[in-house]
Parts: structure tokens; C-alpha cells; sequence
């Protein structure tokens, strides 16, 4: 059996490509933090699972951005999962040059003086385990030591250049 494939020419491999392939791609949408003589973070739809045991997450970090160099030195990170209700904020920390602790943003020094975010769906702290070059980014691989899973409603999305959330659809054949 033989798989078929559009008859479109392919895209030659450019940055060009995976950014218009990832536009197809939902994420979730999570905020990165650390701790330092001032605190620094991001918006990122790179958060991922990496392993249970250990709990291990993942993510990537522009070398260029402005939270590179505190995550560089930074012994501890936050990841947030955010919910459908805090677009505002993922725009906060996806803004070159914003504040991005400043009001309206609430958050407090959580494990290890990670700066915790307020109302989110979920958080982790996480101790860095490394921090691979790769291309103009660096993933970093880092060991959940403390989170809280116990915030309630629905996540945010990023998909197509634009925050969603999930939609309420009926179930289809054999989900219910």
C-alpha cells in the first residue's frame, strides 16, 4: 500500500514553512517565570511533557528575548497553564518592553522565589535540569519540584495567529 500525498509542490524548508505549518497546530498557552534581582517571563506554546518519572516538562526560549537572560542564570522556573479567561495576560507577556509584573498582573514569590501567577488553571515550579541550544532558542528541560493543579475552568488556546478556547460540540458517534 502506498500513502498518497497532495499533488501541491512542496514548500522548500525555510522558517517560513514551520511557521505557517505551526499556525495549524493548537496549543495551549502557558506563561514562563523566574525569579531575580527582577523577575522576568513569557508567553509560550512550547510547554510540553516531557517525562513522569521524573516529572519532567519542557519548553522554548528565544535567545533574543528579553526572559532569556534571567532564565539563563536561573536555578528555578515557573510554568503556567493559563485559562480561556486570561487572554490579557497572555498578550501582557507576549508584549516587547511590557511590564510584565506591573498591575493588573497579581502574583506572589511562590517555592524557590519563582514569581507565581494569580488565578491561573494550573502552576508547576520547576528546578532546571538543562538548557540546549537549538537554532536561535534554547529548550530548556527542567524537574517538577511543586505545583498546584486546583484552578477551575477551561483553557486558553493559541491557534491560526489568535487566542480561542475549546468549544462545546455534541459528542460524536461512540464518545457518549
Amino acid at each position: 500500500m502506498t500513502a498518497m500525498h497532495d499533488l501541491v509542490s512542496p514548500t522548500a524548508a525555510h522558517p517560513d514553512l514551520l511557521r505557517s505549518v505551526f499556525r495549524r497546530h493548537a496549543a495551549g498557552v502557558a506563561v514562563i517565570t523566574a525569579g531575580g534581582a527582577r523577575p522576568a517571563g513569557f508567553t509560550a506554546t512550547s510547554l510540553s511533557s516531557v517525562a513522569a518519572e521524573p516529572p519532567l516538562v519542557s519548553f522554548g526560549v528565544a535567545t533574543g528575548s528579553s526572559s532569556w537572560p534571567v532564565i539563563a542564570q536561573s536555578g528555578y522556573v515557573g510554568a503556567h497553564i493559563l485559562g480561556e479567561h486570561q487572554q490579557e495576560l497572555a498578550e501582557t507577556f507576549a508584549r516587547r518592553g511590557a511590564d510584565r509584573f506591573a498591575e493588573p498582573t497579581r502574583w506572589s514569590r511562590g517555592p524557590h522565589g519563582v514569581p507565581l501567577l494569580d488565578g491561573v488553571l494550573a502552576w508547576l515550579v520547576c528546578r532546571v535540569a538543562a538548557r540546549i541550544p537549538a537554532g536561535d532558542h534554547h529548550v530548556v528541560i527542567a524537574e517538577v519540584v511543586a505545583g498546584n493543579a486546583a484552578g477551575e475552568g477551561r483553557p486558553l488556546l493559541y491557534h491560526h495567529g489568535r487566542y480561542n478556547a475549546l468549544r462545546d460540540e455534541s459528542p460524536g458517534p461512540g464518545t457518549g
